[in-house]
């Protein structure tokens, strides 16, 4: 009968996750009136890549702001409502507080002091803009990783800056005549001077081809507008100038006519685009990576509760729960697929995924193995902190930007990055196995079950992990012999991925050999965690190696941050358990067991 009752538990649960997730594709009503969700639909060319403009839109203000969309005037403002306020309205955009501002030494610059929710609108920016622009390129000079917080800072905040002057001079050139003028004078004395600083700071290309030219050949309003002189109208141009007009006196029909046509004239031509900007939209409408993380945070917070309370009930639904999870973020990495036509694995941000995603994986193939709730914590709790990793490194902006020239090859991407990625998954997940092993050890009972199930699921999942990583290793060293002629040159990433792959040999023979028992295991599986996120971003900020990605001072302090946890949480293994205990616990467990002495 319990067994009936879990399952069905398990059912439940994870079905009303799943449901809770497809709510979240219903299409967004028209903002007053407006068909906001039909013109951030529209493809542009940005980054390399053709996408719709709500991603560029979402990401934008995701680099200014920290957020997908923000409170103005006590209502929500989307990023769709809020480039199109840039784009056509930049006298309502400019009162917008989309600025965050978190350094003292800069908010001393403009003369301000710091509010309570620390962002600023572009108007109580301006008359300082000399000022930040003169300290900006000071601190441009000098290196990223030699740069004070301050020289970050007001760096960060200039070119936070220039990107909001660039999109409000993407599709027309704030305060002027507007591009429906621009359009009728053409071929005007000082046109050809407008349209070529149009060309220079647009951010995107919102302006299909035209028929017979190649499908890479978008334009912005600038080169569209030359173009015109010179007699080539583009049919994306008076749809464009109608939809400005329209926005900027909030005349919703006329915009919504205006949207349509655009999108008759863009689609008719280009039908391809419309199937790639729709998924795209749907996809981060979506959002399944921060669904799947609220997901997973419910899944822990039910197996938690399983250990004090209805664990016949509470176990199954969390194991339901990380199901669900992992279905959402397995949509999610398909979708990254199809729309990239690339791998899994193609940057930081996809890595941080994809380990969270193989980690929860393994995590329920132990948890149907041992159905102690191990499984499901460890689990829940390495696709959160992977997807909270990766909702971090979102804010560099797109995800799926175009790949550097090294990595453009599917093969080895799908090989070698995505065995030794796996590889990645395992460590993380044994150490995660070990932090819990060490948590339950001094804080809780645990019963030697239990216990050697841990070492179990430790042993396991090291060896997992060493096959993957040593495979991967190898693929890699194939892969430098072709793009660079030596399969070995002591780079620092491949000297890290080597690393994981002798530090998960020497577990195992420590434990073969009898070396390290139950808690050496645990101490040294923790440390392979330190290992792995060494390998997978410390050397990415070397600034050496041809594997060297930049510096990050965010992350840096991140990872030093997670080192010296580690580093505890190894001192915390390897103490006693009596450690924590007084002397009358102690006493007591002497009485209780007198033979000990």
């Amino acid at each position: 009968m319990k067994k009936k009752i879990g399952k069905y538990t398990a059912w439940i649960a994870g079905g009303l996750a799943l449901v809770s997730a497809l709510l979240m594709l219903r299409a967004p009503g028209q903002v007053r009136g407006l068909d906001v969700d039909g013109f951030v639909r529209l493809p542009v060319l940005e980054g390399g890549r053709l996408k719709p403009l709500d991603s560029t839109a979402r990401n934008a203000l995701l680099l200014i702001r920290g957020q997908q969309s923000f409170r103005h005037q006590d209502r929500t403002v989307g990023s769709g409502e809020w480039i199109l306020d840039v784009l056509f309205r930049p006298q309502v955009a400019d009162l917008q507080p989309i600025f965050v501002i978190d350094n003292p030494d800069v908010l001393g610059v403009m003369k301000m002091e710091r509010t309570k929710d620390r962002y600023y609108s572009f108007r109580q920016i301006i008359p300082f803009i000399n000022e930040i622009q003169r300290e900006a390129n000071a601190a441009q000079a000098i290196e990223a990783k030699l740069r004070t917080p301050y020289q970050s800072a007001v760096a960060n905040l200039f070119e936070r800056l220039y990107l909001y002057h660039r999109l409000k001079n993407t599709i027309q050139l704030e305060n002027q005549q507007g591009l429906a003028a621009e359009i009728a004078g053409a071929t005007a004395p000082g046109a050809a001077q407008r349209q070529a600083t149009l060309a220079d700071l647009a951010y995107f290309r919102p302006i299909p081809p035209l028929p017979g030219q190649k499908a890479e050949a978008w334009s912005n309003t600038g080169e569209a507008l030359r173009a015109l002189a010179m007699g080539a109208v583009n049919p994306g141009l008076d749809p464009m100038a109608r939809i400005a007009w329209a926005y900027s006196v909030q005349d919703a029909p006329a915009f919504n006519k205006a949207v349509k046509d655009l999108q008759i004239a863009t689609f008719g031509a280009w039908p391809e685009a419309q199937t790639h900007v729709d998924h795209e939209t749907t996809f981060n409408r979506a959002q399944p990576f921060y669904v799947g993380m609220a997901i997973y945070v419910l899944a822990l917070l039910m197996v938690f509760g399983s250990w004090a309370w209805k664990p016949e009930i509470l176990r199954p639904a969390a194991f339901g729960l990380l199901c669900a999870g992992a279905i959402v973020q397995t949509a999610g990495l398909v979708s990254r697929i199809v729309l990239q036509g690339r791998p899994p694995v193609t940057n930081l941000y996809s890595s941080a995924v994809f380990v969270g995603w193989g980690a929860v994986l393994l995590g329920i193939v132990l948890e149907r193995m041992y159905r102690n709730g191990f499984g499901t914590a460890v689990a829940s709790a390495s696709g959160f902190a992977s997807l909270l990793v990766a909702h971090h490194l979102s804010g560099d902006g797109d995800t799926m930007e175009m790949m550097r020239a090294v990595l453009d090859s599917n093969f080895w991407l799908a090989t070698h990055v995505t065995t030794i990625t796996i590889g990645y998954s395992g460590m993380f997940l044994a150490a995660a196995i070990a932090i819990a092993w060490t948590l339950r050890k001094h804080f809780a009972r645990v019963s030697p079950e239990i216990s050697k199930s841990l070492l179990g699921m430790v042993y396991g999942i090291i060896a997992f992990s060493l096959f993957f990583s040593f495979v991967g290793t190898v693929l890699g060293g194939i892969w430098a012999d072709q793009s660079w002629g030596r399969f070995w040159g002591w780079d620092p990433k491949e000297n890290g991925a080597l690393l994981i792959v002798l530090w998960c040999a020497i577990i195992l023979h420590a434990r073969w050999g009898g070396f390290a028992r139950e808690r050496g295991i645990m101490t040294m599986a923790i440390f392979g965690g330190v290992i792995t996120s060494l390998s997978w971003f410390g050397v990415n900020m070397l600034g050496v190696g041809l594997h060297s990605y930049g510096f990050m001072d965010k992350a840096f302090w991140a990872l030093s941050g997670f080192v010296g946890s580690q580093l505890l949480l190894m001192a915390l293994a390897m103490a006693p358990r009596q450690f924590w205990k007084g002397k009358a616990a102690r006493a007591a467990g002497d009485e209780a067991h007198p033979t000990k002495a």
